[in-house]
């Protein structure tokens, strides 16, 4: 169903489920990175910090796609295209830290660098394909 993450797939979000986020070069060349992710009920919700290479892609151009692997059954999957409709610094050091509870079962992000500036991104959903 366009622009809504399906009830069957949300627990997707829930597992240690890494999605491959991929952002648009300067160049309109595909960029891929695995991210960690969240969503909230209306946005998937990564977190990077400020200056990598896909922090400048979204900012010059919000689209993205996402696919995330059921981390139980790599066959089963949702696959999310949207724009990032929102980015901000704010809270973002504490949803790394939620994320590395989520992914890593530590309190708090072991590799943030000095000065790094943590930022959240808000992907509003625009098309979901599932499988499995």
């Amino acid at each position: 169903m366009p622009g809504v993450i399906p009830d069957k797939y949300r627990d997707l979000f829930q597992k240690r489920a890494f999605a491959a986020l991929g952002t648009l070069m300067p160049d309109g060349s595909p960029q891929v990175t695995p991210v960690w992710c969240d969503f909230n009920g209306e946005y998937v919700i990564f977190n990077s910090a400020k200056g990598r290479q896909k922090d400048k892609n979204v900012r010059r151009d919000p689209r993205v796609a996402m696919a995330l692997m059921d981390p139980d059954n790599p066959y089963r999957y949702l696959e999310i295209r949207g724009r990032v409709a929102e980015i901000t610094e704010e809270g973002a050091n504490e949803h790394i830290n939620k994320m590395a509870k989520k992914y890593l079962g530590v309190d708090k992000y072991p590799y943030a660098q000095p000065g790094e500036v943590r930022v959240m991104y808000y992907v509003k959903p625009e098309h979901t394909t599932a499988m499995g």
